[in-house]
């Protein structure tokens, strides 16, 4: 018998060890690659299963909005936003659940959780694209003035010297408070669009710069003597306001409306309110 080499063999035993680490660090490499792409995507798509699991969407909203969302006269919150929400909700399988909050604190009671989504007459501007992921727009907007029908201001030239009352953390206050007439109104916050209206009938301001969508709706269907400037300052568009990483409950939200607007539910709901469909849902 031919007597063994044993420096030969423990060499090849030695390569052979080498290669199988070698392997299992490969193998352990690509795993843990695939679990944090795996983990990447599941965190992507969180937000959508987070409302998919809980069997519910937590709308924020000013209550007072009308007529977008707002408390009627048997406490139920209802409104053009509402019914769009419920719809989308349905067709989501999951709940609609209606919260509260305060505009001037929207972003913060956003992204702490407090609802998963802010819908109710959002106007779009720059700082709420740079804080929050919006839809796609859903509703043209402009912002108007409102005076009392008896009052001798026909055109903005004639608010010169007068109070002007706004809701507190609006787009319409930020667009008042920069506006080339700042200098020459008092400018007068408030927490909801029904007390500036409320001060107006009190005649504790002069006018109540808010949005034409509103405006319109207490004009039509309030009872008060109100009338709106021809003049206004900046049109603007609605969206809905979702937390910046919220990107796969945003999209599936925004689906659903684009379904809505080719099956007819969307103008349905807008003609229910507005008598037509003024939507600009693509």
């Amino acid at each position: 018998m031919k007597k063994l080499n044993l420096k030969a063999v423990a060499a090849a035993m030695a390569a052979v060890l080498t290669l199988g680490v070698a392997g299992c660090s490969s193998q352990s490499t690509s795993s843990t690659a695939t679990s944090d792409n795996s983990s990447a995507v599941s965190a992507e798509d969180q937000s959508l299963k987070k409302v998919k699991d809980a069997g519910k969407l937590i709308l924020g909203l000013d209550a007072t909005f009308k007529p977008m969302g707002y408390t009627d006269e048997n406490n139920e919150i209802v409104g053009f936003d509402i019914d769009v929400a419920e719809e989308v909700c349905k067709r989501l399988g999951v709940e609609l659940v209606k919260q509260p909050i305060n505009w001037d604190t929207l972003t913060t009671d956003l992204n702490v959780g407090k609802c998963d989504c802010v819908w109710n007459g959002l106007s779009i501007n720059e700082e709420r694209q740079e804080k929050m992921n919006l839809s796609e727009p859903y509703m043209k907007n402009a912002m108007v003035f409102v005076v009392k029908g008896d009052s001798t201001v026909e055109k903005m030239a004639d608010l010169k010297g007068k109070k002007i009352s706004v809701q507190n953390g609006s787009s319409a206050q930020t667009i008042l408070e920069s506006c080339e007439i700042k200098d020459d109104i008092t400018i007068s916050p408030i927490a909801t669009n029904v007390e500036a209206l409320q001060q107006l009938e009190l005649g504790v301001v002069d006018a109540v710069f808010l949005d034409e969508v509103v405006a319109d709706y207490e004009i039509k269907n309030s009872g008060k003597n109100y009338k709106k400037l021809a003049e206004g300052l900046e049109e603007e568009e609605y969206a809905i306001a979702f937390r910046k990483d919220d990107q796969a409950l945003r999209d599936a939200v925004q689906k659903t409306l684009s379904e809505m607007k080719a099956d007819g539910k969307l103008a349905e709901i807008s003609t229910k309110w507005f008598g037509s469909d003024i939507t600009i849902v693509k």
